[in-house]
């Protein structure tokens, strides 16, 4: 039987349990039936405000966009070229914005100090320059301490390193260091030169190129310049106490109580390697290239600071030894020349190595007594050098550099033998008179001729007696005024050194002959004109510091006498009202001594002392010329000089023989015409008064002026009163006192200037006038009465002239009757208002007398 084609498929499904796909190459599967769906669906955010930009706003960026954070942390990448980009932006930043390096200066100086050791040459080069122009000068003045000790570790560690060219960059930045902080080598003094030794020993002065040594040689040199080389033992005290400070910030302070003695014992190994490397280029130096000059230069300056260390304190009779035994080789080839002829350049070359080398054996010849031969060279040496016949660079390049000769001239003099001495000071006196008085040259001679002439060493002297000696010791000594004149105020120094010559001159008493004609030309130091033509023209004196001007003035004490052309000087600047009060004073002082002293002649004393009272401008208008420099009125300043001359008159001599003296010269000046100001007439008054006693000492023309010339005084000091009605009482009368009080009392002691003053008085009430000081129109007959009457009222303010005044009844009287003589005389045309004022006049003195 036939099955039915639905049951056969039937029949299939029952027996299939896994149907099986059939699937095409290449065809993407169906996922699973039970995957779950992950996938989420959503829309864009847009937020402009977390922008990369945005998230670096307000923060200091370089020109590349990016912050110190991220440049720091670019310092350390693997590509060479991103780390000097980094370090470029970094100076950028810093150039831009200052800020950012004060802020973040130790963890800046934290992250730069590991490119020290960098293998990229150019990225060491850019570091190098980033702390030399940005970073060491603006954290200069930070904690020292710390940062030297952040740099140094780092340094050391370049100094070790494999590559020499790291080695050689790790004293570049050792010396940069040293540049800016100088007391970081003497914290690591030792340390620091047996690294150099290291690196110059083992004869690597020829494995090397020369530009690469050259700038660890000249770092060596700046670095042992920093030595002590003195005897003071302060040195190494305020070194140890840098060290101290510089260390504070750590728990534990090594303290070398023996200062360098370390530092002598490395210095004793890097002596040889210097020699020795110095006759390494010895071949090359004839050529003289740049260079080989800068490292020979080099190499000589740091033999030179070496010899000072040990010579200067720190030797002993070994060290001396060694030192004369590995420098007789160098010796022995002075002086260096070249082989050929050189150009100018070339022989100032060789000129400043021979100075350098004669240096070193000149320093050795405070020692120790060096060969014969030896020195014979380097005398001839420096008697040319001095006399410019060695070297053709032009006379400030001779100034410069053999300059550092001049202080071993003194000690020269006394050691060599008479052979010898007249070269040399003939050579040093023309180096003396060439050079330009503000140039460095001159103060170095000024203190060799001063050393010359006082030296230290008492047992070691020059023989004065030898003529030709004593003639290079007055040439220096005629130097003296014009050297100060041409000096002015341009070189203060300079001006010091040469008035502290002329001082030890005088204090020591030597030349004195030449040191009393030094006088005639030092007016112009002080003052160029004479008082007596007005304007005054003032010297340098005026211009220079107040411890110069004081300097000069205790010179005056020591002439043996004092020409009166000079005091005359000497006083116009004591008019100046620029001079300091104290230094006015100090002249005085010196003037009073000298005299007292035998110095000066009684009669220039007496004409200075004058010459000051009468001549000082005084006034008490801030804006006068004649006030000091603060605008202020000098009238008390003046008044202190008064006081300070008349208590110099009773030590002059007697005082009746002083009076004699003056009194025409004093009397003539009060009487001059045109007047002299209030104050300068009540200063002539009181130095008469000082000197005059009761009864009188004045002669009978000196009482008839003063009884012609008082009256116009008095009629000034009444007159004040009317300036300053603002003035207390109290003020006024004490004012009045003062001008007064000399003239009351020449009244007591001479009642016949009384006289002569009250019948002046008693005329001037009618007729002619005289001058009056206070531009008053006494041609108005009621100013002249009303004035008249105030100088006799002021008289009854005083006790004693008012009992004196009572003997001179009549003579008061006739004032009275000339007074009424004028009120009712019709020819003299009185207004209403005057009559008024004469009135209240005459009241006011009869109300007074007649009590």
């Amino acid at each position: 039987m036939v099955q039915h084609k639905a049951q056969l498929k039937k029949q299939q499904k029952r027996g299939v349990d896994f149907k099986k796909i059939r699937r095409k190459v290449g065809r993407k599967l169906p996922p699973p039936k039970n995957t779950t769906n992950t996938e989420v669906k959503s829309k864009a955010i847009i937020l402009p405000e977390q922008s990369l930009a945005s998230e670096k706003a307000g923060l200091a960026v370089s020109k590349k966009g990016l912050t110190l954070k991220e440049l720091l942390q670019q310092t350390s990448h693997h590509n060479a070229k991103v780390r000097r980009d980094a370090l470029i932006g970094i100076r950028d930043i810093f150039s831009n914005h200052p800020a950012e390096l004060k802020m973040h200066r130790l963890t800046v100086i934290e992250k730069l100090r590991e490119r020290m050791s960098d293998d990229d040459k150019i990225v060491r080069e850019t570091l190098y320059q980033l702390l030399k122009a940005v970073v060491f000068p603006a954290c200069k003045e930070d904690n020292q301490g710390t940062f030297i000790s952040l740099m140094m570790a780092y340094v050391f560690n370049a100094m070790t390193h494999l590559s020499i060219d790291v080695r050689l960059m790790a004293f570049k930045f050792f010396d940069l260091v040293v540049q800016h902080y100088p007391f970081s080598f003497s914290m690591y003094a030792d340390k620091i030169i047996q690294h150099y030794k290291e690196i110059l020993q083992k004869n690597q002065f020829n494995m090397h190129d020369k530009g690469k040594l050259k700038s660890v040689l000249a770092g060596l040199a700046h670095c042992l310049s920093l030595l002590p080389c003195n005897n003071s033992s302060s040195t190494d005290n305020n070194a140890i106490a840098d060290r101290r400070i510089l260390h504070a910030f750590e728990s534990q302070v090594h303290e070398d109580r023996s200062g360098f003695s370390v530092t002598a014992m490395e210095l004793k190994g890097l002596l040889p390697i210097l020699v020795s490397g110095l006759q390494d280029f010895m071949p090359s130096v004839l050529t003289m290239e740049a260079q080989t000059y800068d490292c020979v230069l080099s190499i000589l300056k740091s033999i030179d600071v070496v010899v000072k260390f040990f010579v200067y304190g720190k030797g002993t009779r070994t060290d001396q030894d060694v030192l004369q035994t590995l420098l007789k080789k160098l010796f022995g080839v002075f002086p260096l020349h070249p082989t050929h002829q050189s150009s100018e350049k070339g022989d100032n070359r060789y000129f400043i190595l021979n100075v350098i080398i004669s240096e070193i054996f000149f320093y050795l010849v405070d020692w120790s007594a060096p060969p014969s031969a030896f020195l014979d060279k380097f005398l001839v040496f420096v008697v040319d050098a001095l006399s410019e016949r060695v070297g053709h660079s032009g006379k400030s390049s001779f100034l410069k550099h053999s300059l550092s000769l001049i202080p071993f001239i003194p000690k020269l003099i006394m050691q060599v033998d008479n052979t010898w001495k007249p070269h040399i000071l003939q050579a040093f006196t023309e180096a003396f008179k060439k050079c330009d008085p503000e140039s460095p040259m001159k103060l170095v001679c000024l203190s060799a001729i001063e050393e010359i002439l006082f030296p230290k060493n008492c047992s070691v002297s020059l023989n004065t007696s030898d003529s030709e000696i004593a003639d290079f010791q007055i040439s220096w000594i005629r130097e003296i005024p014009s050297l100060l004149t041409l000096l002015g105020d341009k070189n203060t120094s300079a001006s010091k050194a040469v008035l502290l010559l002329q001082l030890h001159l005088g204090q020591r008493g030597t030349f004195s002959e030449e040191l009393d004609n030094m006088q005639y030309s030092l007016r112009e130091f002080y003052s160029t004109r004479p008082l007596q033509d007005g304007n005054i023209s003032y010297g340098p004196f005026m211009k220079l510091d107040r411890e110069i001007q004081e300097l000069s003035i205790c010179c005056l004490y020591y002439f043996s006498f004092l020409d009166p052309s000079l005091l005359q000087s000497l006083a116009a600047c004591c008019l100046c009202h620029d001079l300091e009060p104290s230094l006015l004073f100090r002249i005085l002082e010196v003037t009073n001594s000298a005299f007292r002293a035998g110095h000066i002649q009684i009669a220039d004393y007496l004409s200075f002392l004058i010459t000051l009272l009468s001549r000082y401008q005084v006034s008490s208008e801030s804006n006068s010329p004649a006030v000091d420099k603060g605008g202020r009125s000098n009238v008390g300043l003046f008044r202190s000089v008064t006081s300070a001359v008349c208590s110099c008159l009773p030590q002059i001599g007697d005082d009746h023989l002083v009076l004699k003296m003056l009194e025409g010269a004093v009397i003539d000046q009060i009487a001059n015409k045109p007047p002299l100001a209030l104050e300068n007439m009540c200063a002539l008054l009181r130095m008469i008064v000082t000197l005059d006693s009761k009864p009188t000492k004045l002669s009978a023309p000196s009482v008839s002026k003063l009884a012609n010339v008082l009256p116009r005084y008095l009629i000034h000091v009444s007159s004040l009163g009317e300036k300053d009605n603002g003035s207390g009482n109290a003020i006024r009368t004490s004012r009045n006192r003062y001008y007064t009080l000399p003239c009351f009392l020449l009244f007591n002691r001479s009642e016949k200037i009384l006289y002569g003053v009250l019948n002046v008085m008693s005329s001037f009430i009618l007729g002619p006038s005289f001058d009056g000081q206070n531009g008053h129109d006494m041609n108005n007959h009621s100013i002249r009465i009303v004035a008249a009457v105030n100088v006799i009222l002021l008289m009854h303010e005083d006790v004693r002239v008012r009992e004196i005044l009572l003997r001179y009844k009549k003579e008061i009287g006739s004032v009275l009757q000339n007074i009424v003589r004028v009120m009712s005389d019709e020819g003299y045309k009185l207004k209403i208002e005057e009559k008024h004022k004469i009135q209240c006049a005459y009241d006011r003195l009869k109300t007074v007398t007649t009590r």
